[in-house]
């Protein structure tokens, strides 16, 4: 059971900086304890305002581990789950674009019609590339760690599954999530996998994972 004297006479301690006698004074009528040690000046105080200034500390306290939560075990709704890889896969992804709908300025000006089709990568270069694992498979994590891609910070890192943050602080780089948009547009159906530029393509890898390999890389090293 609570000491609700004693919890009351730690606040008394904590808010006004009172000696140790005088916050036992304050919680028991019963007894005089006298005097012990160093004594202050009484400070008259609402302490009804004081507690409830303590009670809105413990709510932001819990606030603050509740965000933190929230924060390390985010994923976004449209997060792409993908299979892991059963076998090598390489193919093109033609990144041409058509726009579905006209594309107006502010003023209503057409700046694209409808219709009208352009390639991303005529405008801009990738470089690096992307690379896709399931961020809940250690034997992925561990393959990632193990390619040139892992010291390379040009790389995008996305999960198909899994949580950024933690993986943020394991792997010391950003990471981000596979999106459905994303998946789509790759055309990508197992993890891991890794996209690379290609003149006006991007290639993409799906690679089995052989743990044998890895533990033969391991030694290696």
């Amino acid at each position: 059971m609570v000491n609700y004297k004693s919890l009351i006479a730690c606040i008394l301690l904590v808010t006004f900086g009172l000696s140790t006698c005088q916050a036992a004074i304050a919680t028991t009528a019963v007894k005089n304890l006298g005097t012990v040690g160093e004594t202050y000046p009484v400070v008259e105080a609402d302490i009804v305002a004081e507690l409830k200034k303590e009670a809105v500390r413990h709510d932001l306290a819990r606030d603050t581990e509740q965000i933190l939560h929230e924060i390390q075990n985010y994923q976004p709704s449209s997060l792409h789950k993908l299979a892991h890889a059963t076998v090598d896969r390489t193919f093109l992804v033609n990144m041409d674009y058509t726009v579905k709908q006209d594309i107006v300025d502010g003023e209503g000006n057409i700046l694209y019609p409808q219709g009208f089709t352009f390639n991303p990568l005529d405008y801009l270069s990738f470089p690096g590339g992307l690379v896709v694992i399931d961020g809940t498979d250690p034997l992925q994590i561990k393959w990632f760690q193990s390619t040139p891609y892992a010291g390379n910070h040009q790389v995008r890192l996305l999960l198909s599954d899994g949580f950024a943050s933690q993986l943020t602080g394991q792997l010391k780089r950003s990471v981000f999530y596979l999106t459905s948009d994303i998946a789509e547009r790759l055309q990508l159906s197992a993890v891991p996998s890794v996209a690379v530029q290609e003149d006006r393509n991007l290639r993409i890898h799906e690679i089995k994972i052989v743990p044998e390999e890895l533990e033969d890389n391991d030694e290696n090293h």
